[in-house]
């Protein structure tokens, strides 16, 4: 109940509407059902025995207004009136199963993007600490999970439980005795099976939330390291890894089902035993079997109502219990809070004029890991070309992601022009920024897509494309090929080399017309002469533009105003491109 109530508050105020008049229109299908089952008495009543019907007071009203003078007049009125309840029960139960199916789907889908959302506006450190697996497998995997397991088994049950009330409370009406024997009876037997499996769904439950993500963390590394797959011949163990993640899986889902299907069986053959011993019962008393007959044929259709409702209603629990796993995983996810920024739309960039300034800067991804970065000063001018250095594990790229605004530093303060950069203004100073990282994402589209990247294809500006293509000197290929910028790069750029997919990326960072212009090693697979062409083109975009590069060559830093070497977390020395080469 409490995750439930978790789970209300992220809903929107339309949807808890909704959940509002479906609660209504289950009242409305149980009163149809009620009443459909009450027309059974005098339907089977006027079929056996008219003259009792006709002089039942509560009859005498229907009588007089029909102007009905004898027993066999009342078959066809009654008969359309039983008819007409049942068919208007029919009508209802169809209406609450679509709309109960198209409000958990719905739901579905809102939970599913809302958690997209919130995790797509998760720092940066979040995304860096966490396995994209986990939550590839919440959005889509334990998301479906949720709306099959949780949302639409709740609704059922909350529709069976008013069903159950309502049919048990029409069968009181015709006998005392019937409706008590198929209360205990089949209530006993459904208590008995809830007791024994609640383990069982429970274990299971756990099982199937860890397992699928091991499975889908068993495709990514198969799928996305291919390549290495193929040469190193190690199909079998990734095929291995996904078979031993997927069987148990499969198997706790199918024992699952087995729980929640089986009951079925045993509660047919016991009210098949009970009506037979009710009828055994009533043809021994007063009456026999004209009085038997219609209690019977009463019976009879409250039992073909009720058992598919408790077997609804106890599948609906099964499936939840089966499900309380990923739901709480969802619940987790749904628990990422949202920063202030998101309802709000783009900044104005932040003020840059003069420089960008670090005063004391340290960072250590946690408590327990080494500094990267400790007590480093620097100054950056605008319009200056500097140049970073160092050897592996020294905090270039750190440091970098401190100057995007990707990683807050664990202390000391980051200034644009004095003022100071946090939570607040961070999105503002981000305005300005371009990067070319060293590991370079393309996605499977087109060309043009990807140079003009996160921007709704018919708001793509074409000449502004095909301009940061030729001063990253990639125009002429891309002319070439026969579909030209509508032309497929492939997952990951996987049609395209090493060099095309980097000229694309830089490509990428003209295309934003940025002032600050950021290179992790972002010309290290393009030979000599096309890294020159391009730095003589990034060198020459004004000096208005600063660029900071994180040079695989040194040749790439030939014409930095600055050199800064970067030992063991701390800023060795500044120098020019004259003594780094010396």
């Amino acid at each position: 109940m409490d995750n439930l109530k978790r789970l209300w508050i992220h809903l929107s105020k339309r949807r808890q509407k909704q959940f509002g008049l479906l609660l209504i229109l289950m009242i409305v299908s149980s009163i149809s059902e009620v009443i459909s089952l009450g027309a059974v008495l005098p339907f089977l009543g006027v079929l056996t025995a008219p003259e009792q019907i006709f002089q039942h007071p509560y009859m005498q009203p229907l009588i007089s207004a029909l102007d009905i003078t004898r027993p066999n007049q009342l078959i066809l009125p009654i008969t359309i009136t039983f008819v007409t309840a049942v068919l208007l029960a029919g009508i209802a139960r169809l209406t609450l199963l679509y709309a109960t199916t198209r409000l958990s789907f719905a739901t579905g889908a809102d939970i599913s993007i809302n958690i997209y959302r919130r995790t797509l506006y998760q720092n940066y450190a979040v995304h860096v600490a966490r396995n994209s697996s986990e939550i590839i497998n919440g959005i889509i995997t334990k998301t479906n999970t949720v709306t099959n397991g949780i949302l639409t088994p709740v609704l059922s049950l909350i529709s069976a439980f008013i069903l159950m009330i309502g049919i048990i409370l029409a069968l009181f009406s015709i006998s005392i005795l019937t409706a008590l024997t198929a209360l205990i009876g089949f209530g006993v037997l459904y208590w008995g099976v809830v007791h024994y499996t609640r383990q069982r769904l429970k274990k299971n439950s756990q099982c199937i939330s860890t397992q699928s993500t091991i499975m889908i963390k068993s495709l990514q590394e198969g799928l996305g390291g291919i390549r290495d797959v193929l040469i190193d011949g190690s199909q079998q163990f990734y095929c291995k890894l996904y078979r031993n993640a997927d069987l148990p899986l499969r198997r706790a889902s199918g024992d699952n089902l087995f729980i929640g299907a089986s009951p079925k069986y045993a509660m047919e053959a016991l009210g098949m035993m009970l009506i037979a011993a009710l009828a055994y019962v009533m043809t021994q008393q007063e009456g026999g079997m004209v009085t038997a007959i219609p209690v019977l044929g009463a019976l009879a259709l409250g039992a073909q109502r009720l058992l598919p409702i408790l077997q609804q209603a106890y599948s609906s629990y099964s499936t939840i219990k089966g499900a309380k796993s990923s739901f709480e995983d969802i619940l987790d996810l749904l628990g990422q809070s949202l920063p202030e920024y998101s309802n709000q739309p783009l900044p104005t960039p932040m003020i840059f004029e003069k420089e960008i300034k670090l005063k004391k800067i340290s960072f250590r991804h946690t408590t327990n890991t080494p500094w990267i970065l400790k007590n480093l000063d620097l100054r950056i001018r605008k319009g200056t070309c500097i140049g970073f250095i160092g050897t592996t594990g020294s905090g270039k790229s750190t440091l970098l992601d401190i100057v995007m605004g990707l990683l807050s530093p664990s202390s000391g303060d980051f200034f644009i022009d004095n003022q100071l950069v946090d939570d607040k203004n961070r999105r503002a100073w981000q305005m300005h920024i371009a990067h070319v990282p060293q590991n370079i994402y393309l996605s499977d589209n087109t060309v043009l897509e990807n140079i003009a990247f996160g921007i709704p294809k018919n708001k793509i500006n074409h000449q502004l494309v095909e301009k940061a293509a030729q001063q990253a000197q990639i125009s002429k290929l891309i002319n070439e090929w026969t579909d030209g910028y509508q032309t497929i790069v492939g997952e990951q750029g996987a049609r395209l080399s090493g060099g095309q997919r980097q000229r694309i990326a830089i490509a990428r960072a003209l295309y934003k017309q940025a002032n600050v212009l950021i290179f992790d090693e972002a010309t290290s697979a393009l030979d000599n002469e096309t890294e020159q062409s391009v730095m003589k083109v990034i060198e020459g975009l004004g000096k208005d533009v600063t660029i900071l590069i994180i040079a695989h060559r040194l040749t790439t830093l030939k014409n930095c105003d600055q050199i800064i070497r970067l030992g063991k977390s701390h800023l060795v020395e500044t120098m020019d491109y004259k003594d780094v080469e010396n």
